[in-house]
């Protein structure tokens, strides 16, 4: 284990009676970086944040925060590591107010000791200090989440999902708080199941099933793209695909918002995919070349492990 990494995680297995969550999964994260876990529910990043925050054991493997085994030594990880589960854990009958003193007093610190920290947050919930948690909107008891699990000026934040079911401004609000922790030195391991949240990341894990299909930097994600990629737009979008999929059996096409993705290994003639489109029965087609998201790749790393037998 290298404990140079703020975060080692080394073949890590995890299964739950005849279901593998956790295949072999290695990665590392270096201090100071934003890193992001990208992929739908049930790949398996709840269960690996339960093991690197000392709330589950793993089968088998290794892993280790800021140097300490998450095994051997979970007592010192829980005091250098700030955790927000995925789903609202703080109690809803106190006071928001009550619930950070709480917090505060685990740790032996006071609101007012790490206010600094937290302040940016604070004061969009300091407004309603005296009501209750439970009655909070989604995206204030987000906000209150997080900074109860900063008020202890943690090494490491993980985050669970913590944007699931929020609003789209408050999203965005989000991230740009996370950069700032990352700029005050706290190295961040946080989940999500939005692909378009991958590009705030310094490096991003997209995982499906338990395993890990890549590691890198969200831009070096989209360059190692090796298919043509198209979007297409006609009058039945979901019947089109069927169409598609006719035309050349090893294609992908996908509904994509108001358009289908369609990538192939051979580069398509517009014009000639058009007239087939257009064969078919269908009017009002557009088609354009366009450049990948992180969820295009997502799909196509899916569909060649697929492809692989894997």
């Amino acid at each position: 284990m290298n404990k140079n990494n703020h975060i080692s995680v080394v073949n890590i297995e995890k299964s739950y009676e005849k279901h593998r969550a956790l295949c072999s999964t290695t990665f590392d994260v270096s201090q100071g970086e934003l890193f992001g876990l990208i992929g739908p529910d049930g790949a398996g990043k709840t269960t690996l944040f339960r093991i690197l925050t000392t709330m589950l054991l793993p089968d088998s493997g290794q892993a280790s925060m800021a140097g300490f085994d998450v095994v051997k030594e979970y007592k010192k990880i829980r005091k250098i590591v700030g955790y927000m589960p995925g789903r609202f854990s703080l109690y809803h009958d106190l006071t928001v107010e009550e619930n950070l003193n709480f917090f505060a007093t685990i740790f032996g610190t006071t609101i007012k000791d790490n206010y600094d920290l937290i302040k940016d947050i604070y004061i969009q919930i300091e407004p309603f200090k005296n009501r209750q948690a439970g009655k909070l909107s989604g995206g204030m008891k987000q906000k209150l989440a997080l900074s109860c699990a900063l008020i202890h000026r943690p090494e490491i934040l993980v985050l669970d999902e913590p944007t699931t079911g929020v609003d789209a401004v408050s999203r965005k609000e989000f991230w740009e708080l996370l950069k700032r922790f990352k700029n005050e030195g706290i190295t961040i391991i946080v989940s999500t199941p939005y692909m378009d949240e991958a590009a705030m990341c310094d490096r991003i894990a997209l995982i499906q099933d338990g395993n890990i299909m890549e590691i890198n930097h969200p831009s070096e994600v989209i360059k190692k793209y090796d298919k043509h990629l198209l979007a297409i737009r006609t009058s039945q979008n979901h019947k089109v695909i069927d169409d598609l999929k006719l035309l050349d059996k090893d294609c992908m096409a996908y509904l994509f918002g108001q358009k289908i993705h369609y990538s192939t290994l051979q580069k398509p003639d517009i014009s000639q995919l058009h007239e087939y489109i257009q064969k078919k029965g269908y009017t009002e087609i557009e088609i354009e070349f366009c450049t990948p998201t992180i969820e295009d790749c997502f799909l196509s790393l899916m569909n060649n492990k697929s492809g692989n037998g894997k």
